[in-house]
């Protein structure tokens, strides 16, 4: 089954009790029972499974190509599952460049676990090699990373971590399975926030896991089901609905980022613009290798006045883009990292890494183009 056609059909099935196309909304705590531990239908609490998680955990795995999918409160409650797997003393190496919600739980929620975490530009292979040794347990990888889209080549990493016994998990949240399929060039888990481009539609929080394996999988969900970071039913029906067209949003999200961040490219007031759809994009041909139907709807860019006065005055008067933190629905969005997603990283750091003061990061959603480009126009005057 080809990837559009999984979107509407993977893992999922009418509702046998009434065949119901769409599974139901199951709104219930608990499940009835015959007799003590002989349950009707396998449900026994919804902290530990409800059939409207479950069909979008079928879903996730599929669009995914992978054994066991997890639906989760959010992407850092999916983020903190796998961390859970550690204990004190083993050792964690991670992009240079994240999330600055997971760079916050990997370095203050878990600083005093005795988990030693690295941080690491994933395409120094040579470096990266150099941080492994027997207390390294997992390498997570973000890609493209957020906000200045570096790329870590996943097959490289993964054959790395695959001779070092090591868990490889791959963050793929703006790429999405339309454009990369990290579980296909060697990850063994694939993170998302689900409230990004799955959900689609800035109205829900949530986040996902899939694994590889079976046996992987069922650790996980114990640590799910142990810690109770559950997706309800309701956002579960709303992340499904999402996937189901998701297909059709990307490719016009991937379409919309190539066009403005050519537009941007050539625009005189711009220094710089990360995107790796770009050929001038350090990393342009890894994207080309593992990025499948286009680049995606993420675009970042600088100033030629590297003042953070323009990138402020420029999201003062954006008009169809809407100056708001998330991204991946279907409207646009324009965001300033340093004080607004990434605050939480310290200045010292966020220098280090690039995200300067005068760095914007877009979100472009579906609308038209033109209109898209008229609007960054006039705030960049």
């Amino acid at each position: 089954m080809k990837f559009n056609t999984k979107t509407i059909h993977g893992g999922q099935h009418y509702e046998p009790a009434t065949g119901a196309v769409m599974p139901p909304v199951y709104q219930t705590s608990t499940f009835a029972q015959t007799s003590p531990g002989q349950l009707i239908s396998g449900y026994e609490y919804s902290r530990g499974g409800n059939p409207t998680r479950t069909a979008l955990e079928n879903a996730l795995a599929s669009i995914e190509n992978g054994a066991r999918g997890l639906a989760f409160s959010s992407g850092l409650a999916a983020t903190d599952c796998v961390l859970r797997m550690l204990k004190a003393g083993d050792e964690v190496i991670a992009m240079d460049d994240l999330y600055g919600g997971t760079y916050r739980m990997f370095t203050r929620v878990y600083k005093d676990s005795g988990i030693k975490f690295h941080f690491v530009d994933m395409n120094d292979i040579d470096r990266l090699k150099s941080l492994f040794n027997e207390n390294t347990k997992l390498v997570w990888a973000e890609t493209p990373t957020n906000p200045l889209m570096k790329l870590a080549d996943i097959e490289a990493i993964g054959k790395i971590t695959k001779d070092k016994g090591v868990l490889f998990a791959v963050d793929n949240t703006f790429a999405t399975p339309y454009i990369q399929r990290p579980l296909d060039l060697g990850a063994d888990i694939v993170m998302h926030s689900a409230t990004k481009y799955l959900g689609g539609h800035s109205d829900v929080i949530a986040g996902a896991l899939i694994a590889k394996e079976e046996q992987l999988g069922e650790q996980l969900h114990f640590l799910q089901f142990a810690t109770g970071a559950t997706l309800g039913p309701q956002d579960s029906y709303l992340v499904l609905r999402g996937i189901k067209t998701l297909h059709l949003r990307m490719q016009r999200h991937c379409e919309n980022g190539q066009k403005i961040a050519e537009y941007l490219a050539s625009h005189p007031n711009v220094k710089k613009v990360y995107y790796p759809g770009l050929e001038n994009h350090p990393f342009h041909d890894v994207a080309k290798k593992q990025m499948q139907n286009g680049f995606g709807g993420m675009v970042s860019f600088t100033f030629n006045s590297g003042a953070k006065a323009d990138a402020i005055k420029f999201l003062e008067k954006v008009r169809v883009f809407t100056l708001a933190e998330s991204l991946g629905g279907v409207e646009s969005l324009a965001n300033h990292p340093a004080m607004m997603t990434h605050a939480s990283i310290p200045e010292n750091k966020r220098k280090e890494i690039g995200i300067t003061d005068d760095l914007v990061r877009l979100s472009v959603g579906i609308e038209d183009a033109d209109d898209l480009i008229a609007d960054i126009e006039q705030a960049l005057l």
